[in-house]
């Protein structure tokens, strides 16, 4: 197993709270999009370590353990860095900004976006070697999800990406449903640039089979 890689973030100065959304932000469209399904899970399994540094790699012909099913996308790299505006944040490999969820919980992780939720939220998912830049070691693990994958955790909290965000580095996931936040290479929620009011999450995808598109019933 690959060893994961380790650098250290410079912090930008961040700037006013003014001018806050992002680029594409459309407030009053993301305001009349319909919430989407939170399904409460039982409580996860037990926390997984990914491997550090220092952990010795397996023999050439040793057989790959809890491998993800073949057609599960996962999150290969999480950088932690500092953009403008948002101030630190994580991203995937290809740049989406990742998301932790409050009706989650980090001691001991689990995550509770299941279902529909999970269709407009994807969890980053991890073969349990991710590469590290501007994330500590010590702040990355996994849980095992309902469906037997694993998700990646950031200072113990399940973290995501958001079907909103339609290209890299936009963040109009932020206090959606005022449950949901971009996350900080510490696991800590990142508050610096709030949207004004309580925006709603888009719904989920027309191929998803849902038949929930109002979101009728259903709260963050």
């Amino acid at each position: 197993m690959a060893q994961m890689k380790r650098t250290v973030i410079v912090a930008s100065a961040m700037v006013a709270l003014t001018a806050c959304a992002p680029a594409g932000y459309d407030g009053a469209n993301s305001s009349a999009a319909e919430p989407v399904a939170v399904a409460a899970a039982e409580p996860t399994a037990t926390v997984e370590p990914e491997a550090s540094a220092s952990a010795e790699a397996p023999a050439a012909d040793a057989p790959a353990a809890d491998a993800p099913p073949a057609n599960v996308d996962l999150t290969e790299k999480l950088v932690g860095k500092s953009v403008a505006r948002m101030g630190k944040v994580v991203t995937d490999q290809d740049g989406w900004i990742l998301y932790r969820f409050d009706k989650d919980t980090a001691d001991p992780p689990s995550s509770n976006c299941v279902d529909k939720c999970a269709e407009v939220w994807p969890p980053a998912l991890t073969d349990g070697n991710p590469e590290l830049t501007g994330v500590s070691d010590d702040k990355v693990s996994s849980v095992t999800r309902q469906d037997g994958t694993r998700q990646l955790t950031v200072g113990g909290w399940p973290v995501y990406r958001y079907i909103g965000d339609k290209k890299p580095g936009q963040w109009k996931g932020q206090a959606v449903g005022g449950t949901w936040f971009v996350v900080q290479p510490d696991g800590k929620k990142n508050l610096s640039c709030l949207p004004k009011g309580t925006p709603k999450a888009v719904a989920p995808p027309a191929d998803s089979g849902s038949n929930d598109a109002g979101g009728s019933g259903y709260s963050y």
